[in-house]
């Protein structure tokens, strides 16, 4: 079978998951682990793992991640929650990349031996982290030196006490060379984000980003990636051919609904998504077809239709040239 067409940049996020991977099959996950104190934020915490987690489902095994906890195989949450974790083993710890404290509102700042195994982590070189009021234990154990950090405004205070070298900002998020440190739910997505376009790249942290959009709406301020790059211009002719998938305007119509030139029109894709309007509005069919396809019980000539194809071997052909198989093939998740 010829090679799978290739996705614009703007589209091939919507599409990740869908397409293979260019990953090489001997690659080592990075691994993160993170320390559960009692009373730790699981809103910080879950919405870190989904980063980490929806990383993966796009390129496999890019991270190993395992919830810790100082004693007992269960912590409890500032929700009232147990969530079961792993014993941590301080012999085990050089195997992780990133080491993360979990903390919370309410977490007691107490945990002395938190202090010798910090300062051994950083002595052995490992990237360190803390959500929430993680940094404060961080800045007790003197492993934030001059790092710029965030921490909850609760704490802030206190950790310039404890660590008065540190850059306390009011960031949500601060990513500063080997120590990743986070304020709130929102901060430790963002956080995340940023640790994932820094390993692997923009485009993987696009399309995490684009799948979280809606289902992270509470712990963020900004929607899909996809159109942040885009003229004020550009996102009208976009809109338009979101609004009209079933039946597709032409670039005539197009020209005359933006009020744009069907040269400004191609000179606009050109210049910011590096393609031709035409074969964007292509992806932007195919892309819609995929999830009809794989969250609906619609059969493959209803969902030809309702992407503006005028047959489903014209469908079939359009769609095996993106993914490398007919739409017959696609896996249903709504039957």
């Amino acid at each position: 079978m010829p090679t799978p067409r290739q996705f614009s940049k703007k589209t091939s996020t919507s599409n990740m998951l869908r397409l293979k991977s260019g990953a090489s099959d001997e690659q080592v996950p990075y691994r993160v682990d993170f320390v559960l104190l009692e009373h730790f934020s699981m809103a910080s915490f879950t919405v870190a793992m989904d980063v980490l987690v929806t990383a993966n489902l796009l390129r496999a095994d890019s991270f190993r991640f395992t919830p810790l906890s100082l004693e007992g195989d269960r912590v409890l949450s500032d929700l009232g929650l147990e969530l079961v974790a792993s014993e941590l083993d301080p012999r085990k710890l050089k195997e992780p990349d990133l080491l993360v404290i979990c903390a919370g509102l309410r977490t007691p700042l107490k945990y002395p031996e938190l202090d010798r195994l910090l300062g051994d982590c950083a002595a052995h070189g490992m990237a360190l982290g803390g959500l929430w009021s993680g940094a404060w234990f961080l800045g007790r154990a003197g492993v934030l030196g001059d790092y710029g950090c965030s921490i909850h405004p609760e704490q802030r205070a206190s950790l310039a006490e404890r660590s008065p070298q540190t850059r306390i900002t009011p960031a949500s998020f601060t990513l500063d060379r080997d120590r990743l440190t986070a304020a709130s739910p929102n901060g430790a997505m963002e956080l995340m984000l940023g640790l994932v376009r820094r390993l692997y790249g923009d485009a993987l942290a696009e399309g995490v980003e684009e799948i979280l959009s809606f289902s992270g709406a509470r712990y963020r301020q900004v929607g899909p990636g996809a159109k942040k790059s885009m003229s004020l211009q550009l996102r009208t002719i976009v809109e338009l051919m979101e609004n009209n998938l079933e039946e597709t305007l032409s670039l005539d119509q197009l020209a005359a609904y933006s009020g744009r030139s069907r040269r400004q029109i191609d000179r606009l894709f050109q210049a910011q998504l590096g393609t031709s309007p035409r074969r964007y509005y292509m992806e932007l069919r195919i892309t819609k077809s995929r999830r009809l396809l794989q969250y609906s019980d619609l059969s493959v000539m209803e969902v030809a239709v309702a992407c503006g194809f005028v047959s489903v071997s014209h469908f079939s052909k359009c769609y095996a040239a993106y993914f490398g198989y007919p739409p017959s093939r696609e896996q249903r998740l709504g039957e």
